[in-house]
């Protein structure tokens, strides 16, 4: 039986391959988690219903593949997303690195306003990160982009990071006066949450103020 809903907004992951964009939306549709995650061919779809904003909200997420053999396919999908999920893989570099390009063609080809947050995947193998959650933190402050680090494997910030998303597209689809900033942010902050559960807010004078969540 079929969920009723009072909206349907459409997000997009985007990122390079491998940096587990399919086990986020699995995560976050399911709870589950799948080591021999298959590599997505052209673009995958899932959709759940959520409580936002006083209203059930449909979410409808297109998960494409980072390969650069399937670009032409995904672009299409990028059409009628209010909300993009930039991912990168905090154990590789190269898959950061990659993030202002993804940020560039998103704005590109969808030319309404759109809700952005970086996502910084893996946060469970903390040992063997290269990028550090400051350094992420900046580039988000930079581009006004949230920024959460997750582990699609554990769970953590998973639920958050596509809530938080779905939060901002509706603020920006209601216009400046629907507009509230979450976690009393000024609406140019950087909402950051870190894989550890703590919480920064990158300010215009970069000063990072932290605290820890409660989990109840």
């Amino acid at each position: 039986m079929s969920q009723k809903y009072d909206e349907i907004i459409k997000f997009i992951i985007i990122g390079d391959s491998g940096t587990g964009k399919s086990c986020l939306l699995q995560s976050f549709l399911d709870g589950v988690f799948h080591e021999e995650q298959t590599q997505t061919i052209g673009v995958e779809f899932g959709a759940k219903v959520v409580a936002l904003s006083g209203k059930r909200i449909k979410l409808q997420v297109w998960d494409t593949a980072g390969q650069e053999r399937y670009r032409s396919v995904t672009r299409s999908y990028y059409r009628g997303a209010v909300g993009v999920m930039l991912v990168y893989d905090t154990s590789k570099l190269a898959t950061f690195e990659s993030i202002p390009t993804w940020l560039e063609e998103a704005k590109r080809l969808i030319t309404q306003d759109v809700a952005f947050i970086l996502v910084g995947n893996k946060s469970d193998v903390r040992s063997e990160s290269k990028v550090s959650t400051n350094e992420a933190a900046a580039f988000a402050h930079e581009n006004n982009l949230m920024f959460l680090e997750t582990s699609a494997k554990t769970g953590t910030n998973v639920e958050e990071a596509f809530m938080q998303l779905g939060k901002r597209a509706i603020q920006m689809l209601k216009g400046p006066q629907g507009a509230n900033p979450p976690v009393n942010a000024k609406s140019n902050d950087a909402l950051v949450l870190g894989g550890d559960g703590s919480v920064l807010v990158m300010d215009d004078d970069t000063e990072r103020r932290g605290k820890k969540v409660c989990s109840c």
